[in-house]
C-alpha cells in the first residue's frame, strides 16, 4: 500500500454542524405543530330514509321488472320494425316488377294492334284493288237494267255483295277489338282495385296487431302493479318492526 496522510478530526466544526442540524429539525417539528390541521366540524344531519329495507327491496324489484318489460318491448318493436321494413322492401320490388310486366304487356298489345291494323289496311287495299279490276270489266248501272240480267249483272251483284261482306267483316273485327280493349281495361281496373284492397287489408291487420301488443303490454303492467301493491299492503304493517327500519 502506498503512503497516506492521517488528518485529525476537527471537533469544533463537527459540533457546530450537529447544532445546526438539530436546530433545523427542531424548527421543522415546530412548523408541523403550528400548521397541523384543526378538528373537522360537520353540521349534524339525518342519515338513512323513511322506508324500511323490505320496502326498498320491493321498489328495486319493481324497477327491475319494469326495466325488463321495457327492454322486451323495445326488442319486440325493433323486430317488428325490421320485419315491416323487409316486407315494405319486398312489396316495393314486387310493385316494380308488376309495373315492368304491365308496361311490357301494354307494349305487346300496342304492337299487336299495329300489326293487325297494318294487316287489315293491306287486306283492304288488296281487296279494293281486286274489286276495282273487276269493276273495269263490268257495265254501267244504267245498262244493267234489262229484263233478263246477263252474266255481267250477276258478276256485278256478286262483287257488290262481296264488298258489303268485307265491310261488315271489317266492322265486326273493329268492334271485337274495341270490346277486347274495353274488357282488358276493365280487368286491369279490377286488378288494381283488388291490389288496393289487399294493401289496405294488410295495413289494417298490422295496425290491429300493434294495438293488440300494446293492450297485452298494458294489461301485464296493470297486473304486475296490482300484485306489487298487494305485496306492499301486506308488508307495510310489519315494516316498523323490521330490523332495517330507521324511520
Amino acid at each position: 500500500v502506498g503512503p497516506y496522510v492521517l488528518v485529525t478530526p476537527n471537533a469544533t466544526r463537527r459540533k457546530q454542524l450537529e447544532q445546526i442540524a438539530k436546530k433545523e429539525l427542531d424548527d421543522l417539528e415546530q412548523w408541523k405543530k403550528e400548521h397541523r390541521p384543526g378538528p373537522i366540524t360537520l353540521m349534524p344531519q339525518r342519515l338513512g330514509g323513511n322506508e324500511s329495507e323490505a320496502q326498498v327491496r320491493q321498489n328495486q324489484q319493481m324497477i327491475l321488472m319494469q326495466s325488463k318489460y321495457q327492454k322486451k318491448h323495445k326488442r319486440e318493436e325493433y323486430v317488428k320494425a325490421k320485419k315491416a321494413a323487409e316486407e315494405a322492401e319486398i312489396l316495393k320490388k314486387k310493385a316494380i316488377q308488376r309495373e315492368k310486366a304491365e308496361r311490357l304487356e301494354v307494349k305487346k298489345r300496342q304492337e299487336e294492334m299495329q300489326r293487325r291494323e297494318m294487316l287489315l289496311a293491306d287486306q283492304k287495299y288488296k281487296t279494293n284493288e281486286l274489286l276495282n279490276r273487276l269493276d273495269v270489266g263490268l257495265p254501267k248501272s244504267d245498262s244493267c237494267q234489262i229484263a233478263n240480267p246477263g252474266p255481267e249483272s250477276t258478276a256485278w251483284k256478286r262483287s257488290h255483295a262481296y264488298k258489303q261482306a268485307l265491310r261488315e267483316e271489317e266492322n265486326r273485327r273493329l268492334e271485337e277489338m274495341k270490346q277486347e280493349q274495353q274488357r282488358k281495361a276493365e280487368l286491369m281496373e279490377l286488378k288494381q282495385k283488388q291490389e288496393e284492397e289487399t294493401r289496405t287489408r294488410a295495413l289494417k291487420n298490422e295496425q290491429r296487431s300493434c294495438l293488440q301488443s300494446l293492450l297485452i303490454f298494458y294489461c301485464t303492467l296493470r297486473v304486475n302493479n296490482a300484485f306489487l301493491d298487494r305485496l306492499q299492503n301486506k308488508t307495510q304493517p310489519n315494516d316498523i318492526y323490521h330490523p332495517g327500519y330507521t324511520g
